[in-house]
């Protein structure tokens, strides 16, 4: 059994967390990228997991016991997140919601399945729930999945000849090499497929290259940081070619690096809460602008949240925190009613019942659901 640290420790073994044990607190710890170039998306996730453990404790706890938050910046990078794991476990965190990126995720994934931790990540590897960790839990659909969604689109579209560019990491690749091959599948010419550097700030050179080629639209499966860029330097370039973003492009930054450039751009993921009709969503969100003055920077933010909020709600369902019954219990959540959406935990940890959108950047920065039409016109 996973140290909790002697006070709870005697407590799970002689009352099952009861009441006797109330004053023995629950850490739930966050790991993301507090500092780095995508610092207001781990933020966001954990002043989202803070709300929600404020918003618990008023209700008294989670089964009598009072949460607390443990926060480690990852950066968003591998090794600093092997550390934030390793602290975390030796705090005795019950579980870990992060981290935003797939190669911080990874770096973290066996220390907690090791120390029998739940995490529950955003990250959308396919590799990620490939290792077979029961501990691992994955808030946002996988890049296997965006990429037939994405594959659709381009065909609906008549987008048939196209680049792709990446970055270098497990995400970007992973994405790209799916997209690529579902793509090839519905009949789309993939021109090139171009690697950047993430962070280098100049793609002009990759981007002379691509427009050479013609293609009618430009695929960039990396993050925000360099997808922003990205269009405001195609637009310099005079491209006329399309921008297509995966779901680590929509951040509010993206709009806000790509200027008056990043109108028409389309980005893919799962529809943001203020788009479809969940009130439970919009009215986190009211909450969360109260809280902190600003709207989250993304969907990520909400897609934590949901994480931390199935696994409070089996813990109270359960009656239980013991990561013996609740881990279990995770994998055959069902139709949960989350703020992004009613979904499932499958038996390797895999969310499933989630759909795909293609949102398109308006010129004020906002985002307009374009496709599919049943969603576009709701």
């Amino acid at each position: 059994m996973r140290q909790f640290g002697k006070v709870v420790l005697v407590g799970l073994m002689a009352a099952g967390f009861g009441a006797a044990q109330a004053a023995s607190p629950i850490t739930i710890g966050v790991q993301a990228p507090i500092t780095g170039q995508y610092a207001n998306e781990g933020q966001g996730i954990a002043d989202a997991v803070k709300l929600l453990v404020k918003q618990q404790n008023a209700k008294g706890g989670l089964l009598g016991h009072e949460l607390k938050v443990q926060v480690c910046d990852d950066q968003g990078e591998a090794a600093p997140a092997a550390i934030c794991a390793r602290q975390l476990t030796n705090a005795g965190v019950l579980a870990v919601i992060g981290s935003y990126t797939s190669g911080a995720a990874l770096a973290a994934e066996p220390i907690y399945a090791r120390a029998n931790v739940i995490q529950t990540s955003d990250g959308t590897s396919d590799e990620l729930t490939a290792h077979g960790f029961k501990t691992f839990f994955r808030n946002a659909p996988p890049n296997s999945a965006e990429a037939v969604f994405t594959a659709g689109y381009l065909k609906a579209r008549g987008l048939t000849r196209i680049a792709v560019i990446t970055d270098h990491s497990s995400f970007a690749t992973g994405l790209a090499d799916a997209v690529v091959a579902d793509a090839k599948k519905a009949g789309v010419t993939v021109l090139d497929k171009a690697f950047i550097t993430a962070g280098s700030q100049n793609y002009t050179p990759v981007l002379t290259k691509l427009a050479a080629l013609k293609p009618q639209a430009i695929y960039f499966s990396g993050y925000y940081t360099d997808g922003g860029l990205i269009k405001a330097q195609m637009a310099q370039l005079g491209m006329k070619a399309e921008f297509i973003g995966g779901d680590a492009n929509q951040n509010v930054a993206f709009a806000k690096i790509a200027g008056n450039a990043a109108a028409g751009a389309v980005i893919i993921n799962v529809p943001a809460p203020q788009d479809l009709p969940y009130p439970a969503a919009k009215q986190f969100l009211q909450q969360f602008k109260q809280a902190y003055g600003h709207m989250p920077p993304s969907v990520y933010t909400l897609t934590n949240a949901d994480g931390l909020r199935a696994v409070l709600a089996t813990a109270e369902r359960i009656k239980s925190v013991e990561p013996a019954k609740l881990v279990p219990a995770l994998h055959e959540l069902s139709n949960f009613e989350g703020l992004t959406g009613t979904f499932s935990w499958n038996a390797v940890g895999e969310r499933t019942g989630s759909p795909y959108v293609a949102f398109e950047v308006m010129a004020d920065g906002n985002y307009k659901i374009t496709y599919p039409a049943a969603v576009a016109g709701h």
